[in-house]
């Protein structure tokens, strides 16, 4: 029988340190701020806007929310990331995804300056992340690192398997388990004999978007499971792409949907808005984060000194 990944009390603990950080932070002086822009009147948009919103009251954050109607024009949108960007009380800039089919998110994310880009979905911030550099991680993935740190489990030298490829989570995923020297294979649509290579896995990510698409015969012998999925089964009741009851009974760990990775996701924003917060205020300067080889860390100091 598997443990129980607590997605929920491993958030709150992320989000605990960052309130009592933010709260030092205060007493200098230093206020930090995020803000959140919805454009039309997406009701999944609308919860998630509302979390963050909670999220922010509960670490300290100053929030400040923009919500457009549906019809606001792509200029009208830019006008406003523009005016954020110059805005010294915002320290972070999140988009909220989709917007309305009218808007291009990639023109718009675009814009958003990396350093405020919360979301990292700027492609500089996700060059970073390849290279191994970065400052902000793509909120959901950096959750499953947390998720799975969480268990104790030493990633490197495990067989990594991450079921997707999207930019948003099967990419940068992958990347971040390589970087900490996991063994790393992406599965997709087109992978041959899917089964077989999620059985040899130690660590499985899950992130297709389909209902209970992963059975115990996919999983080896005490894995870690992690399942990013959010569906709705035959019967509309929330589940993941992991069918958890069958998969329990024969992980090591696995997480919960819902009290999974969703928690960790909302966690991670607010962890990158301060980091992008004391970057902002001068109280942190950039550096690589998995400690590249020597050479590397060396170069990267001499071009610090020189700055």
């Amino acid at each position: 029988m598997a443990n129980i990944i607590d997605g929920k009390a491993v958030s709150a603990q992320v989000k605990e340190d960052i309130r009592l950080e933010t709260e030092k932070l205060k007493e200098q002086g230093i206020e930090i701020g995020l803000a959140v822009v919805i454009v039309g009147n997406d009701p999944a948009s609308q919860v998630y806007v509302r979390n963050k919103e909670k999220a922010c009251e509960t670490v300290g954050f100053n929030s400040y929310k923009y919500a457009l109607p549906e019809e606001t024009t792509e200029e009208e949108l830019l006008a406003l990331v523009d005016k954020l960007n110059k805005d010294d009380k915002v320290d972070g800039i999140l988009v909220q995804l989709p917007l309305p089919k009218h808007l291009d998110d990639k023109v718009i994310i675009n814009n958003i300056l990396p350093e405020k880009d919360v979301d990292a979905f700027h492609p500089v911030n996700v060059g970073k992340i390849m290279i191994g550099e970065y400052s902000f991680l793509p909120c959901t993935p950096a959750g499953v690192m947390e998720l799975i740190k969480s268990t104790g489990t030493e990633i490197a030298g495990k067989n990594c398997v991450v079921i997707g490829r999207s930019n948003i989570v099967g990419k940068p995923q992958a990347m971040l388990l390589l970087h900490q020297n996991g063994t790393v294979t992406i599965c997709h649509s087109k992978t041959k004999d899917l089964k077989k290579v999620c059985s040899e896995a130690d660590i499985l990510v899950v992130a297709v978007g389909k209902p209970k698409i992963i059975d115990a015969d996919y999983i080896k012998e005490g894995a870690v499971v992690i399942d990013v999925g959010m569906d709705r089964d035959e019967n509309g009741k929330l589940c993941g792409d992991v069918d958890f009851e069958s998969c329990k009974e024969k992980a090591g760990f696995i997480t919960p949907v819902p009290g999974g990775v969703g928690p960790m996701t909302i966690a991670m924003l607010m962890k990158n808005t301060l980091t992008a917060a004391k970057m902002h205020k001068g109280l942190l300067a950039e550096a690589p984060k998995d400690e590249p080889d020597t050479k590397e860390r060396t170069a990267w100091n001499k071009v610090m000194l020189h700055t």
